[in-house]
């Protein structure tokens, strides 16, 4: 197979015959002791245009600032409507999938099995697809989103003599919670299932490569395994790593913030670079045990840690105000879903454009890696049972966390405002990274429970870097899940050093820049695969019912 572009026309999705052989285009054997088996192209692209930005980024700190700023600024104000109506899409792709026949085709064929329990499913679920944004995020969205961004223009309960109004705390605390259940809910993870069952649809049951360009497959044909698919493929490289990237990043900002208020190490770039650095280094250890000796364990250590953390929070503070937060902020979100949705007729724009677009794009831009490490451990699911179960599950998950730590945390700030440390991060000073350990500060043990906090958002850490390396490898590798380890410590490394140099080149906006940036054309790459996964899907159920 050439790279040359085919003119046959593209065939139909139940007709995929092909004579590309999964690695065939690869260089393998031959590249110096490491043993690399890599897609010649596809590697050698993402590899050394990485390595340029790095040198660029490090070289022109300060013009790279200026560029990621533009990007922001011109993402979230201008792009903004786009990006809300594409995720509302896919949320009703997603659900149309449920109610229609083509729900019970089975990942992999009518026999095949799920190859893990439903806890190991939903724990390496947990800890790739949620991550560091539970620790980083669980307390500061809510009270930021009730007090300061405040949803569909709801009052804040501090009025602008700064007095706090009893009468608009509850309103405002409910939609603080609708807010942030809004962006770590259904509408994210319905872009992950999009890519997901792209790839779990055209891998297990059509027999192509494990890589993004095999979606394409119904609508190139042959060419899809060109230069057509090398671009596709690029693209995915790149949208993982810089939303990689930024996870690593506000990862490295909690952990040297949780330091600081534990033990008083200072707060600097320079102590990012080397949290950054160390953890990576405990990565490229977990890559190298692989999937199961690896991050199956990481994962499932952990999601129990990580339950032991929220249940602590839970009866440690006030359990019936958090409870009772959680239901307030669900039942608001509910009823609020279409307005929270509209991408028209707001006038909220703080909370839209600074909050809601740049997440919109950090679920694209996680997209190929969450989608595709989703795929790998999926199969034997029914379609059907596969997205409910990735639309509902982590949702409900997420919405528990959240609704019990940011009503713990919203309670405490409306409770004594004037000694609240939350307040202080969150609304005065706005230090994120460290609204955590704020919210830690006026409950029990809280130099033991703030370290707990710092190892587990370590560890999120570490599975997010590993199983993004396991997902860059298998697109560099051609679609092979079985390259050697050290193209997967290769990325691991490429992962942590962009990372620095974005916290070098521009902090917080560079982070969000690079998510931005990558979410724009991988956007049109998720709306093509729908069309490609109905084409498949017809295909199978026309062979179910022969």
């Amino acid at each position: 197979m050439n790279d040359s572009s085919d003119s046959e026309s593209p065939p139909m999705a139940d007709d995929m015959q092909t004579d590309y052989v999964v690695g065939q285009d690869n260089i393998s054997g031959n590249l110096g002791p490491f043993g690399f088996d890599i897609h010649n192209r596809v590697f050698a692209v993402s590899a050394v245009a990485s390595i340029i930005f790095i040198l660029l980024t490090l070289l022109f700190p300060d013009r790279a600032s200026n560029t990621f700023q533009a990007i922001v600024a011109f993402s979230t104000g201008t792009l903004d409507w786009y990006f809300m109506i594409i995720v509302d899409f896919f949320i009703l792709f997603s659900l149309a999938l449920v109610v229609l026949p083509h729900g019970s085709v089975r990942l992999g064929g009518p026999d095949a099995r799920p190859e893990h329990s439903y806890l190991s499913w939903f724990a390496m679920l947990f800890t790739a697809g949620i991550g560091i944004g539970l620790l980083f995020f669980g307390v500061l969205e809510p009270v930021y989103h009730a007090n300061v961004s405040l949803p569909l223009g709801v009052t804040s309960p501090f009025g602008s003599d700064g007095e706090l109004n009893p009468d608009a705390i509850a309103d405002a605390s409910a939609l603080g919670l609708a807010g942030t259940y809004l962006h770590w809910g259904i509408h994210g993870w319905a872009v992950y299932v999009v890519m997901a069952l792209a790839l779990g649809i055209f891998t297990y049951n059509k027999g192509l490569p494990f890589s993004i360009r095999s979606a394409f497959f119904p609508i190139l044909g042959e060419r899809v395994w060109g230069w057509w698919g090398h671009v596709i493929d690029i693209l995915a490289v790149f949208s993982t790593l810089f939303g990689l990237a930024t996870s690593l990043g506000l990862g490295a900002q909690q952990a040297n913030a949780g330091m600081n208020f534990v033990f008083g190490l200072e707060v600097s770039t320079f102590t990012q670079v080397i949290v950054i650095i160390l953890v990576t280094a405990v990565a490229l250890v977990s890559v190298w045990r692989g999937l199961e000796g690896g991050l199956k364990k990481l994962s499932e250590i952990n999601m129990i840690l990580a339950v032991l953390f929220f249940f602590f929070v839970l009866f440690a503070g006030p359990t019936l105000v958090a409870l009772s937060g959680f239901w307030s902020g669900l039942a608001t979100y509910v009823t609020d879903f279409l307005p929270l949705s509209a991408p028209f007729g707001r006038d909220d724009d703080a909370y839209r454009q600074s909050w809601t677009i740049f997440y919109w794009a950090w679920w694209i831009s996680w997209a190929p890696f969450v989608g595709m490490f989703i795929a790998r451990v999926s199969r034997g699911r029914t379609v059907r049972e596969f997205v409910l179960c990735v639309l509902l599950v982590p949702s409900l998950f997420i919405f528990i966390w959240m609704g019990v730590f940011g009503s713990t945390a919203l309670d405490q700030l409306y409770a004594n405002p004037a000694a609240s440390l939350v307040k202080e991060y969150v609304i005065d000073s706005y230090r994120p990274e460290l609204s955590l350990f704020g919210m830690l500060n006026e409950l029990p043990l809280t130099g033991l429970m703030s370290t707990l906090g710092i190892v587990l958002a370590l560890i999120f850490f570490v599975t997010s870097s590993d199983s993004g390396s396991l997902v860059i490898d298998t697109i560099t590798a051609g679609g092979k899940i079985d390259a050697p380890r050290p193209q997967r410590m290769f990325w691991a490394i490429v992962e942590g050093l962009i990372a620095i140099v974005l916290l070098i080149g521009g902090g917080l906006s560079a982070l969000q820049a690079g998510v931005t940036a990558t979410a724009i054309p991988f956007s049109i790459v998720l709306l093509l695969m729908c069309y490609s996964i109905i084409k498949a899907l017809n295909g199978e159920l026309r062979h179910l019912r022969s």
